[in-house]
């Protein structure tokens, strides 16, 4: 029987699933970990947007760094998808906009509100390597939006995660996009 890289990725992600449940058990310690960790290592352009999300389940929530990034002049923008096979599109947030549930179990911002061009891209993940690449959902969203962003010029793309979301290898393919930094509660990884 043939192993294809469909199935190395499905039962990583079972396994995945599984270690970062366990890890988020520090939950709120590890999401003011993670924010310190980036704004002390991660060199960021003045003024840049960027995109957070909004965490579903048991995400490294993301929530403590996107205010203190706010708080610090960047403009906020959470992810939205539009339609499965595209890329996604990013709408402003400041803290205390109301947000409408969505898919997944995450909620997004209005269509009421602008929609943004990312420079910095804080991405969820499953797993990641220190090779930079990330194992998400399936969906293959974060890499066309970055492929797109990336073409039209720079995107310095983020993965947050617990530490223990760390794996040897992720399996890939050409299409897999890699990040620039991982940062977790323990360390900010730059990726070379």
């Amino acid at each position: 029987m043939t192993t294809t890289l469909d199935d190395e990725k499905r039962r990583l992600r079972a396994v995945a699933k599984a270690r970062r449940a366990a890890a988020a058990e520090t939950g709120a310690l590890a999401a003011e970990a993670v924010c310190g960790n980036l704004m002390a290592a991660v060199p960021l352009p003045a003024g840049a947007v960027v995109s957070a999300y909004w965490p579903m389940g048991n995400e490294l929530d993301p929530r403590p760094l996107m205010l203190e990034l706010h708080g610090a002049g960047h403009g906020i923008a959470l992810p939205v998808v539009i339609e499965a096979g595209q890329p996604l599109v990013f709408r402003a947030w400041s803290p205390g906009d109301s947000l409408e549930p969505a898919a997944f179990g995450t909620r997004i911002p209005g269509p009421d509100k602008p929609a943004l061009t990312p420079a910095v891209v804080l991405a969820p993940l499953l797993a990641f390597d220190r090779q930079g690449y990330r194992l998400g959902y399936g969906g293959g969203f974060y890499d066309r939006t970055l492929e797109i962003l990336r073409r039209r010029g720079a995107a310095l793309a983020i993965g947050l995660a617990f530490a223990a979301q760390e794996v040897p290898a992720v399996p890939r393919d050409p299409n897999d996009k890699r990040l620039d930094w991982i940062v977790t509660e323990a360390e900010a990884i730059r990726l070379e």
